[in-house]
């Protein structure tokens, strides 16, 4: 049995053929460009196409499709919500793959790159064995993949795990209408975000190294790099990003009691440097037992668990 993984991101897909045992036979990948709408879609379709063409000569036949979207993929609509692609504001996604595809033997199955990035740990990362792990993805965003019991969470609307939006500041900033708390001060962009807005301020910081780069270019792996010279800004900068890590991480702590954390995304990457801060700054505030009870982990398939979490999405629609 073979099946197709399809990691989908806001800048590029990726595509793989899987073995019922996650050996990938075949791997294929494009940037997206400046496409937007239907042209993602068609891009989507003609992945699946090449995978399946370079799979003809083998004995095994594709039995289904997994996909990973970088937003909302509603189980009751069949439509996604990808706020980084134009023109998928509420996508028929899998109506197109299985008008497509045109049989009805080959199962196809949409899911949020929260959902994919936890099942991919669960079969074969970090969360290998685990019945409760959630996966924190810190990069232009931040989003959360819960197992609890070993179920995958989805709630009501699909939106379970938008962390982005966990309200960690006692003062509201209309910045966070958009963004949310979270995501404005701990995310990729709201790294550079805040170093921004520190940069505007010429009375401080002056001595900054960020301050030799135009501030509309500033970004979190600027940041990252200033940090390791001991630059001032940047210290105030990821030192509450890592407060805002550990809060947050204590926080689903408390509510999941997790058998493990799993760090991943563009930002971990760097920051996996701070894991040990981030779990004391979480035993701070988190219920003390359920913090004892949990470790703090980089993720194993780093930037490939969108593509493997697709892939045995794919499995799980066999059964």
């Amino acid at each position: 049995m073979a099946v197709i993984g399809i990691d989908l991101g806001g800048t590029k897909i990726i595509g793989a053929i899987f073995n019922n045992e996650g050996y990938i036979m075949e791997k294929k990948s494009s940037l997206l460009l400046e496409r937007a709408g239907n042209e993602v879609g068609e891009l989507v379709r003609h992945i699946i196409d090449e995978l399946i063409d370079s799979y003809k000569g083998n004995d095994s036949k594709v039995k289904a499709i997994g996909i990973c979207v970088p937003g909302i993929a509603n189980s009751k609509t069949k439509r996604v919500w990808a706020p980084n692609i134009k023109g998928w504001d509420d996508y028929p996604l899998q109506e197109e793959i299985e008008n497509h595809i045109n049989n009805p033997a080959v199962k196809v199955d949409v899911a949020s790159d929260r959902t994919c990035y936890i099942l991919g740990e669960t079969w074969k990362g970090s969360a290998i064995g685990c019945s409760n792990a959630l996966f924190i993805a810190v990069g232009t965003g931040i989003g959360i993949g819960i197992l609890v019991d070993r179920q995958v969470l989805h709630g009501h609307g699909d939106i379970v795990g938008a962390a982005g939006w966990l309200a960690l500041c006692p003062t509201y900033e209309e910045e966070y209408k958009i963004y949310g708390c979270f995501e404005g001060n701990a995310s990729g962009n709201g790294i550079a975000f805040q170093a921004k807005k520190l940069l505007k301020d010429k009375t401080k910081y002056k001595e900054s190294s960020l301050r030799s780069i135009d501030i509309s270019s500033v970004k979190a792996k600027d940041i990252f790099v200033a940090y390791e010279e001991k630059d001032a800004l940047a210290m105030h900068v990821l030192d509450n990003a890592i407060k805002m890590w550990g809060m947050a991480a204590a926080n689903l702590v408390s509510l999941f009691n997790p058998e493990k954390i799993i760090w991943g995304g563009g930002v971990f990457g760097p920051a996996a440097y701070f894991l040990d801060r981030i779990y004391k700054e979480a035993c701070r505030w988190a219920q003390p037992i359920a913090i004892k009870q949990v470790s703090f982990e980089k993720s194993y398939l780093d930037g490939d668990a969108g593509l493997f979490g697709a892939g045995y999405l794919a499995i799980l629609s066999l059964k």
